[in-house]
């Protein structure tokens, strides 16, 4: 397999894309109310862990796909799992609340742990794992504390 993994840079930048347009047009519009250290820690660890094992395949950590129907139900899933998050970053883009919070962290931790699973990469599994809850419950905690 090789080192690296251009499908899933696409995913990450496409997953980037609406994030970046919400920073430079509402540069006040997330604030993160929710403050738990650990929390916090876990999800950078995990996000940047999944950034970088979604493009980099670690030599004896990912084994890449193990079939070529594997490989399109990666491409094929994945890729309606972004735009779906797409979608819902348009429909919602000014509005808060917990279905938007909970579906844009959730969508991006199934992406990577599905990603991890298909394309057999521990690390993406690994850091999935740890990105996933700790982001939906910050991002779950920020939207209830808004709302309040």
């Amino acid at each position: 397999m090789a080192w690296f993994n251009p499908y899933g840079l696409i995913y990450i930048i496409f997953i980037m894309i609406p994030n970046v347009v919400f920073a430079i047009k509402c540069k006040s519009g997330f604030e993160n109310t929710y403050h738990n250290y650990k929390a916090q820690i876990s999800e950078q660890i995990g996000r940047y862990g999944c950034f970088v094992t979604m493009i980099f395949n670690v030599p004896f950590t990912s084994f890449g796909f193990s079939s070529d129907e594997a490989l399109a139900i990666y491409l094929i899933v994945n890729t309606a799992l972004t735009l779906f998050y797409c979608l819902i970053w348009i429909i919602f883009f000014k509005k808060r609340g917990v279905f938007r919070a909970l579906s844009l962290s959730i969508i991006p931790s199934v992406i990577f742990l599905f990603s991890g699973i298909l394309s057999r990469s521990v690390l993406l599994i690994i850091s999935a794992i740890i990105f996933a809850p700790s982001h939906i419950l910050i991002s779950y905690k920020n939207a209830v504390m808004k709302s309040e």
